[in-house]
């Protein structure tokens, strides 16, 4: 009997699942997409309860697409987007609603613990990362000071991923890659440290903490009420799972330190292998890797592909239901209007600050260089590259520690994008690697399933039988220049509207 692993990815609004033979081979996919709640300026959540449907509805549709029995699923493993805050009682009940990482209620507590002298001196070499809105530590002290009765309600405090494998087994963990990028644990050391959390305000919060498990460890198995509501089978064991940027990176083949993954998503996160952690104030984070022995350093921040999504919402809506009444896709038209230019054309300029930045303080979204004869594809055009640059911003910073990146794998939505995949080649000036696969984070966990059921001993040896390279896009050398001044004048403007935006708030 042929046996499969079971990928389920939790992202900031789209909950997928996905199932994979062991050699890494797609065989079904679902997606559900939930509702972002902003119930005031810089609040972004979600219903859990909505949460939860949308995660027992793409298992049915995977089961039911493949067509296979659920005793054939060996194991299964969840990702989901990092940081963010999910709250529940023992019994699994919500006690406020799930909020997702691009929420910026709390950053009047970023710039407290940042004035704190202790926090480079005796906070950051423990965590190994900045400190930012969206992260537990500020939304719990927000709720603390704000909601205390939520506080008082809740028994265990969640990430997402942890949440929903909580719903299937009944077990409360947290999984280390995952909770190393929150600020609530002591990265050095892999363990919850009372020091840090007293820090934050947060010592109360120690009790609320599951226990910490590695990403390929059995955490739990599938209780007979998750499988009446799933179809899955009673017992199928369930991995820790793993945090979304590195489930991206191992799913690109992320096994070697020459590398560089870029992540085009709801995030733009940009990252690197390295057997020494590296720790600097002026760096994003540093997290506990899923490979033995290695860690992750990242640079990230919520400006990517997003924003384009937020584009043709508020301004191609026509063109968006039309596509849909001819079966197209508006990608694919957004794809073909961005072709029709030359990047040499414009210099309109657009910033990708609608979920703010944890990078430009104060920063907002806006365009820069507008005149009458700009047209739909022109627009388009600069959210492209001010996608791609926000992405190269952040890849200078990385490149201060390794200079040593010979090649790029890249995952996210941009992947279906061969216009906009050449354009991060010719600005990179490096080979792009594209992996065969369609949804990143679904395999990169389905890796811990295959580690955790013994199918494989570790996850570099998953990585090596389950990511396949499809192909390889060159950089034009001939676009190095027209591109190379675009970013300088993408970085002297943002630095100019820095002031302004400052003034502004």
């Amino acid at each position: 009997m042929n046996k499969y692993l079971l990928g389920i990815d939790n992202g900031g609004t789209v909950t997928k699942a996905a199932l994979y033979s062991l050699s890494g081979k797609e065989v079904a996919i679902a997606s559900q997409k939930t509702t972002m709640i902003m119930p005031k300026p810089f609040h972004t959540e979600r219903d859990i309860n909505e949460l939860w449907n949308a995660n027992v509805t793409v298992i049915k549709e995977v089961l039911k697409k493949s067509n296979i029995d659920s005793e054939q699923i060996a194991g299964v493993s969840i990702t989901g987007h990092g940081n963010g805050l999910y709250l529940t009682t023992k019994s699994g009940d919500p006690t406020y609603n799930g909020i997702i990482s691009t929420d910026n209620r709390a950053k009047s507590y970023i710039e407290k613990w940042y004035a704190n002298p202790r926090f480079e001196s005796e906070i950051l070499p423990k965590t190994m990362q900045s400190v930012w809105a969206g992260q537990p530590v500020a939304l719990l002290a927000w709720l603390q000071d704000n909601k205390p009765e939520v506080i008082e309600k809740t028994d265990y405090v969640f990430m997402v991923k942890d949440l929903i494998r909580f719903k299937l087994t009944g077990e409360a963990y947290l999984e280390l890659t995952d909770i190393s990028g929150t600020n609530l644990i002591n990265v050095k050391d892999q363990c919850y440290d009372l020091h840090l959390l007293e820090f934050f305000g947060l010592s109360k919060m120690l009790p609320k903490l599951p226990p910490l498990k590695q990403s390929t460890d059995i955490c739990g198995y599938v209780t007979k009420e998750a499988a009446l509501a799933t179809g899955l089978k009673e017992g199928t064991p369930i991995a820790g799972g793993i945090f979304d940027i590195a489930a991206s990176a191992v799913a690109s083949g992320l096994v070697e330190e020459d590398k560089l993954c870029i992540v085009a998503g709801t995030w733009s996160i940009n990252e690197y292998i390295t057997r020494k952690p590296i720790v600097n104030k002026d760096l994003f984070m540093t997290s506990i890797y899923c490979l033995s022995d290695y860690w992750l350093t990242t640079e990230a921040s919520p400006t990517s592909a997003s924003n384009l999504e937020w584009f043709i919402e508020k301004f191609m809506s026509v063109e968006k239901q039309e596509a849909e009444k001819q079966g197209s896709s508006i990608y694919d038209l957004c794809n073909e209007l961005v072709a029709s230019t030359e990047p040499e054309e414009s210099n309109l300029l657009f910033f990708p600050f609608l979920f703010g930045s944890n990078t430009v303080p104060n920063a907002n979204s806006c365009f820069i260089g507008m005149n009458s004869w700009h047209q739909l594809k022109h627009f388009l055009r600069a959210v492209y590259e001010g996608i791609v640059f926000s992405h190269l911003y952040h890849i200078e910073r990385l490149t201060k520690y390794n200079d040593q990146l010979e090649s790029s794998r890249i995952a996210g939505g941009v992947t279906k994008s061969a216009i906009w995949l050449q354009m991060f080649a010719d600005c990179l000036q490096i080979p792009l690697e594209i992996v065969e696969v369609k949804e990143h984070g679904t395999l990169g966990t389905a890796m811990c399933a295959g580690v955790m059921t013994g199918y494989y001993r570790s996850i570099d040896e998953a990585a090596r039988n389950m990511v396949h390279v499809e192909h390889i896009i060159k950089p034009n050398p001939n676009r190095a220049e027209v591109y190379a001044t675009k970013y300088k004048l993408y970085k002297e403007t943002l630095e100019k509207m820095e002031q302004i935006w400052k003034v502004g708030v």
